[in-house]
Order: C-alpha cells, then sequence, then structure tokens
C-alpha cells in the first residue's frame, strides 16, 4: 500500500511502511497520517507532525512529510486535496506555519508547492541524515 507509494519518492531500500508503525501514528495525537484513494486504491498520502515551539506560546508548528501521489494519477488534484487537509488540521489546532522540504532536483514539485502557497525563496532548508552523525557528538 503506502510502501509502494513511498519507493516512487525515493528508491530506498530501507523504505519499510509497517502496520505497527502506521498504528502507532494513528494514536499520536501530534501526528496525522492523511490518505487518497480513488475507487478503492491508495493513490496519494502526506504525514503532518505538531512540533512544540518555544518562540509563540503554545503555538505549535507543522512539518510535512512524505507528501506522494501515484505517478499513474499525478495533475488530478490529489496532491492539492492532500495538502488542504493539512491546512485544516493545522488551522484546527493552530499552527503558526507549515514547512516542507523537498529533494533539490524536483523542480516540478517545487513548482507544485508554489502554485498551493508555499514559498521556496523565504527560508533555506538543511538536511543532515543519520548516516553522517558522529558517534559521540
Amino acid at each position: 500500500m503506502t510502501q509502494s507509494l513511498y519507493r516512487q519518492l525515493v528508491d530506498d531500500e530501507n523504505v519499510r511502511a509497517t502496520a505497527s508503525q502506521i498504528n502507532f501514528l494513528e494514536g499520536d495525537a501530534r501526528t496525522r497520517l492523511m490518505v487518497c484513494e480513488v475507487d478503492g486504491r491508495l493513490r496519494g498520502t502526506v504525514l503532518v507532525c505538531l512540533c512544540a515551539d518555544a518562540m509563540y506560546a503554545g503555538q505549535p508548528f507543522a512539518v510535512v512529510e512524505n507528501l506522494v501521489v501515484d505517478q499513474e494519477c499525478r495533475g488530478n488534484g490529489i496532491g492539492e486535496a492532500l495538502l488542504s487537509e493539512v491546512e485544516r488540521f493545522c488551522l484546527s489546532r493552530n499552527c503558526s506555519k507549515m514547512m516542507l522540504l523537498s529533494s533539490a532536483s524536483r523542480v516540478d514539485a517545487h513548482r507544485f508547492f508554489e502554485q498551493v502557497g508555499f514559498h521556496g525563496d523565504r527560508k533555506r532548508g538543511f538536511v543532515k541524515y543519520r548516516s553522517q552523525f558522529s558517534e559521540g557528538t
């Protein structure tokens, strides 16, 4: 299900979408795993996590991750519908902002994110993957 969608997003043999992890996420009040089904088939998914913030008196910010729409269905409004649901969730939780990262090479995705209101010119994202972590620091 979500495993095949995630493989469309990243070609990584370590991607494992397990039922136990999905069940765990369902029980986490600060996390939402949203999906879109079309004719009984999973066609898109997105994860949103709320993060506590010290700067804004209890107002969280949201991190949007793993947005993927089945390549057979792209351009049909699924991604926009998923992000609209994320935005509704964030509004209901009084979030100060929504943030997402996108691979630097995904130019089409960047255009899409800008079309739905995200700004790629206001901040710069940085990533350090686990394989780059230093032991003992």
